[in-house]
């Protein structure tokens, strides 16, 4: 419990509100349902066929298959409506490497969403340090969007293939005594696959998940400033602040000095003062007009 409390107390977990870190939750959820729906699945099927010789008949043939749909093992007892033993009969397809690599892609993207979600938790200052985890993520997040979008085509195909193959009106051809007219056959029961249905839906959802994380993961590895060109490389960084006092902008300004322009200082014997002016002036005119009274 102390390790578990202290790793509690030392984890970042606002990244969890941030898209970053709420789409990996989003992609762990959604990779659990995509796996479990087609890999947890199985499914069965019904038909009767009715023999002219009702003792003969068998009105409830039961078909059972599962993941990894490898329907060409999956076999059933058909009645021939003649005396003798019951005719074995098998599905026709092998569709397990759709589904295997759907639900691999799956397994795979759970267990990393896991992994990316504790780093940004716990490591998340190592994880962006010079940039290397973003980077690796992003390419990582890159190459699981483009498989979701290989598995999910291919199960999707690989699901409508199973769809074909299980289909009770397609199997009674497979049966001879039904090829007779006085023999009467048909499906009692058709097999459920919305469960599967809803696995390449997931499938799908991931998919969008990936591609729009990837633009969360694109901001952190610091390729956006390099593209607009603000980014600037670690041997050509411009000087810092404080050099500019030296040269530039922090040389002192030539016609900010004291001595630019004319800037009179009233307080000194050369300036002009009023009370002064006017006590010169009667000072040095009154013996002139006084010597020419004289």
């Amino acid at each position: 419990m102390d390790v578990v409390n202290q790793l509690v107390a030392q984890g970042q977990f606002t990244i969890i509100k941030q898209p970053l870190g709420f789409i990996k939750i989003l992609q762990w959820i959604f990779a659990i349902f995509a796996f479990s729906t087609c890999g947890s699945y199985s499914g069965m099927f019904k038909m009767s066929v009715e023999c002219k010789n009702r003792s003969e008949s068998d009105l409830g043939i039961e078909v059972e298959f599962e993941y990894p749909f490898r329907l060409h093992q999956v076999y059933f007892d058909a009645p021939t409506c003649k005396a003798g033993e019951p005719e074995r009969l098998f599905l026709v397809g092998d569709y397990s490497s759709s589904a295997e690599f759907f639900v691999t892609i799956a397994v795979f993207s759970f267990l990393y969403s896991m992994a990316a979600l504790s780093a940004y938790c716990f490591v998340l200052e190592k994880y962006r340090e010079n940039n290397k985890g973003p980077q690796i993520d992003f390419v990582v997040t890159a190459v699981f969007a483009f498989f979701w979008l290989v598995s999910s085509c291919a199960w999707a195909k690989g699901l409508s293939d199973v769809k074909t193959a299980t289909d009770p009106e397609k199997v009674i051809t497979y049966i001879a005594a039904c090829e007779e007219p006085e023999n009467r056959c048909r499906e009692v029961y058709d097999p459920k696959v919305s469960g599967l249905n809803t696995s390449v839906a997931f499938g799908f959802i991931n998919l969008i998940l990936w591609i729009g994380n990837l633009w969360f993961v694109f901001k952190e590895t610091g390729w956006m400033a390099a593209f607009s060109g603000t980014y600037v490389p670690s041997q050509e960084k411009q000087p810092a602040p404080d050099s500019f006092g030296q040269q530039g902008y922090g040389q002192q300004d030539p016609y900010a000095g004291s001595q630019g322009g004319y800037q009179p200082e009233y307080g000194q014997q050369g300036g002009y003062t009023e009370d002064q002016g006017y006590s010169q002036g009667y000072e040095q005119q009154q013996p002139t007009s006084y010597s020419n009274q004289m």
